[in-house]
């Protein structure tokens, strides 16, 4: 399958709880995540997503409120 003729765009794999997508890298670095996907997780203009690399396993996007709610649980335990 050529990713390169969807570009921007987002292929169904379950329609309700997984999609994949993909995004072109603009001049200043910046990516946008197709509509589909933001609707999936509830993303809207200003909020902040925190970014994961590691160079063997790649990239991670995830909303920062998800990661200060699971760091809350831990505190609790």
């Amino acid at each position: 399958y050529d990713l390169g003729k969807k570009s921007r765009k987002s292929m169904k794999i379950n329609e309700k709880t997984k999609l994949v997508g993909t995004a072109t890298l603009g001049s200043k670095g910046q990516i946008v995540i197709p509509a589909s996907i933001r609707q999936m997780f509830g993303l809207e203009e200003g909020d902040t997503l925190l970014v994961l690399a590691d160079k063997k396993k790649g990239i991670a996007i995830v909303k920062s409120d998800f990661v200060t709610k699971w760091m809350d649980q831990e505190e609790t335990k």
